[in-house]
């Protein structure tokens, strides 16, 4: 995959130095890693629909996919902080072994509330998959050097994008739903064995610090009282609901104590210190609102086309390829820049740049055609520019010590961005559609969008004015995007391995 030999010095005083053979075998570790995270994001949702009608319970359906997304969100800042303490072995080994054991729970689950359950468990090992690895290749591969890495974990997130819902839909068709579960043992297995085998080399900064036990489980109750509620309002539950309001004011206290157990604690699991960093806030930032329009458009773009044109499922998530290949090759060319040159702010600046103009141009467009086709791929490409060089940016902004705990913190505001995302954007076309419903439908409900997507098909498309709903949808998240232009001015535009510079853009 990479030679060793043609790796330029290792600038980066503090980088573990791996032999090429430990090296390859590192590598190997977090590709598998990552294969099998992403991987599991992109085939369980095929199913969904198969294992509702199956399991029973609909009401259940929507939670088979949201209960793994809060529980991966809530667990992410507690996997970088123990990583830090106890190694990336230790905790990316309890990671896969979690995630494997919930995937045989998933597996043998007769009900759907059963099903739910296994997922939470399952994302609550999911949660440390990406961000582990993410992790690992910083403890040993020098700055300048991580974009070329980072390019190619792009191309293994882009053959399990591709692959997912393809093998997802032969497993269920032709076997039976429980398959897109068992997959992941082989896989799993294989990644458990390369991690125990290949990482034992990395080094374990702070392992004698005391575990905040009480921040750990405030931090995991508060971060899923105010993630329930934000995925209730994404299913269709208005914003004012009385059990909205209790899970979001439960949150608020709870979070509030967490801040509190924070400040006090001599080893807080989430250090109050990098909020002063204005880098960390900033790419923090970036990749919040670059996910919070990325996983919102993978689900409205589909429903605007079976809406709207009336495509099938099928066909309408053919269109989202463009942009979902965008992002792995602008990640991809970007790595490849900053192996080069060692600049980063030139990437996000023409990232950030991007996103806004393919989003306005989608909602100036009808919903298909070469243009769409077109203005997808730039808001792919824009984000894939901002992914890997935000990731490093804050890597390089911190301590070593505090790696593992910074790379947790971006993955959670991704996870964060994307929850909040979907749930706004989701009610603002919610909202916008029920001026277009047909005749003898007078709510959204699972009946009334089903009576939408019926009417668009036999019409083989509806009235174009019932678009308009999705355009405007389109400009909200324009003017999301737009937020990351005064973020990207935060950032100090440095050379990677720049020891000046990188200690002038951290504040004391």
């Amino acid at each position: 995959m990479l030679s060793p030999r043609s790796r330029p010095p290792a600038l980066n005083p503090t980088t573990p130095a791996l032999t090429p053979p430990q090296l390859r075998a590192a590598t190997a570790a977090v590709m598998m890693t990552i294969l099998l995270g992403a991987l599991d994001q992109t085939i369980v949702s095929v199913a969904v629909p198969t294992i509702a009608r199956q399991l029973g319970g609909f009401e259940w359906m929507a939670w088979v996919i949201s209960g793994y997304l809060i529980a991966s969100t809530a667990v992410t800042p507690l996997y970088g902080k123990f990583s830090d303490l106890f190694g990336r072995r230790k905790v990316m080994s309890f990671a896969i072994i979690l995630f494997l054991l919930a995937s045989v729970a998933c597996a043998l689950a007769q009900t759907l509330p059963q099903l739910v359950l296994a997922r939470v468990l399952q994302g609550a090992g999911g949660g440390g998959l990406i961000t582990m690895a993410q992790s690992v290749i910083a403890d040993v591969v020098p700055l300048r050097e991580r974009g070329r890495y980072q390019s190619y974990i792009s191309i293994v997130w882009a053959v399990a994008s591709m692959l997912g819902p393809v093998v997802g839909g032969v497993l269920t068709e032709y076997l039976s739903w429980p398959w897109i579960f068992w997959i992941n043992l082989p896989v799993g297995l294989v990644a458990l064995a390369l991690v125990r085998s290949s990482l034992g080399a990395l080094p374990v900064h702070r392992g004698t610090s005391k575990i905040d036990g009480a921040g750990a489980l405030l931090l995991l109750s508060g971060l899923t009282a105010f993630l329930i509620p934000i995925t209730r309002v994404g299913q269709g539950t208005p914003w004012n609901d009385a059990a909205n309001a209790i899970g979001w004011g439960t949150a608020l206290v709870l979070l509030v104590l967490f801040i509190a157990q924070q400040r006090r604690h001599p080893d807080a699991i989430v250090p109050l210190a990098l909020f002063g960093n204005r880098v960390v806030v900033a790419c923090c930032a970036l990749l919040f609102v670059c996910f919070f329009n990325l996983i919102a458009l993978s689900v409205l773009v589909p429903l605007r086309l079976q809406l709207v044109a009336g495509y099938s499922a099928a066909d309408a998530g053919l269109y989202l390829l463009p942009m979902m290949l965008a992002i792995p090759a602008a990640a991809f060319l970007s790595g490849r820049w900053l192996y080069r040159t060692g600049r980063v702010l030139p990437a996000q600046r023409a990232g950030v740049l991007l996103v806004p103009l393919g989003l306005a141009t989608l909602g100036f467009t009808t919903p298909t055609g070469p243009l769409v086709v077109a203005a997808l791929v730039v808001v792919g490409f824009g984000m894939g520019l901002q992914m890997p060089t935000s990731l490093i940016t804050v890597q390089q902004a911190v301590p070593r010590e505090q790696i593992g705990t910074v790379t947790a913190l971006t993955a959670f505001f991704r996870l964060l961005g994307g929850a909040i995302g979907i749930a706004v954007l989701s009610s603002v076309a919610l909202l916008l559609l029920r001026g277009h419903l047909p005749a003898g439908v007078t709510s959204l409900g699972g009946e009334g969008l089903g009576a939408m997507l019926d009417a668009a098909r036999a019409a083989r498309g509806m009235s174009m004015q019932s678009d308009s709903a999705f355009r405007q949808v389109m400009f909200v998240s324009a003017g999301v995007s737009m937020v990351a232009l005064w973020m990207v001015t935060r950032l100090p535009d440095v050379r990677l391995h720049d020891a000046a510079a990188a200690e002038a853009q951290t504040p004391a």
